[in-house]
């Protein structure tokens, strides 16, 4: 497996997880406060179209792991739940971290 595919995988994982805690904090401000409904509906929308593409790359990445559908299930479903997806993609990091291969080439010297 090639390192883009992880560090595809790590970047949105972590764009994903920021902007759901963005979004939390919008929302306390919009139901807590009455205020910045225009914000909320903006950080939703781009939250949503985020979690889109963390959905394709993390897919990506369990295919090519060959995951059982449970944990591609629960790596899915972490970017909905805040914080989980910091402690989800550490875990990943680690686990396919020895299945990439070393796609850079060797240093020639001259």
């Amino acid at each position: 497996m090639k390192r883009s595919v992880l560090t595809r995988y790590r970047v949105m994982a972590y764009v994903t997880a920021v902007m759901l805690l963005v979004l939390c904090t919008c929302m306390v401000f919009k139901y807590g406060f009455d205020t910045g409904e225009d914000v909320t509906f903006m950080v939703s929308q781009a939250h949503g179209v985020l979690y889109i593409i963390y959905l394709v790359f993390a897919f990506d990445l369990g295919s090519k792991a060959r995951w059982p559908f449970g944990k591609l299930l629960w790596v899915l479903l972490s970017g909905t739940i805040p914080f989980a997806a910091f402690f989800v993609e550490r875990k990943v990091a680690r686990e396919v971290e020895p299945l990439v291969g070393d796609a850079a080439p060797a240093s020639v010297k001259a």
